[in-house]
């Protein structure tokens, strides 16, 4: 029973860590051609916007899924991962050290929590404004702040801060159980 029990956590590791290997390649695939088309762009234009290319390219055809909502959706799944990974690594890291963690994934998550809300009460906003005007665009807005000469899309913005929200909540549900 305890060759059985050995044999499927080896398994269940396995898995976790093919599943981390899988989403950390696309998450660089993903990072890499927003980044070579975001510098053409610059290059092009002079100017561009954090995040527009993600938005904008729908994988593997027009009508599916967007790549900002892959990166998103690989970020935590790999967060997952990874948590699941390390937990027997970390049980034995002293209090003080874990407390000191503690509060600094506390401040992340409430700095996300904000992101998250300020990003989404804002797109909002601009899709309230522009269907006053009888417009429509919900992936082509953005906010020139704090930078307007590097603007982010609200789009790519809110997804990413509430990737970031999540993991920041789970990690902070991680490193407060007591085990």
């Amino acid at each position: 029973m305890k060759l059985s029990t050995e044999r499927d956590e080896l398994l269940s590791r396995r898995f976790y860590l093919y599943v981390f290997y899988i989403c950390a390649f696309v998450m660089a695939v993903i990072t890499a051609y927003s980044l070579y088309v975001s510098i053409n762009e610059y290059l092009i234009t002079g100017k561009v916007i954090i995040g527009e290319v993600l938005v904008n390219t729908e994988f593997p055809v027009k009508g599916l899924a967007k790549l900002v909502t892959y990166l998103m959706i690989v970020s935590v799944v790999a967060w997952y991962c990874v948590t699941k990974l390390g937990t027997d690594k970390v049980k034995n890291v002293p209090k003080s050290v874990r407390s000191i963690l503690q509060l600094i994934v506390l401040a992340i998550l409430i700095i996300s929590i904000y992101e998250f809300f300020y990003n989404f009460i804002i797109w909002n906003a601009l899709i309230t404004a522009d269907l006053v005007k009888g417009e429509l665009r919900l992936d082509d807005l953005f906010m020139p702040y704090p930078n307007p000469n590097t603007p982010w899309n609200l789009v790519f913005a809110t997804k990413m801060s509430l990737a970031a929200l999540i993991i920041s909540a789970h990690g902070f549900f991680i490193i407060s159980k007591r085990t």
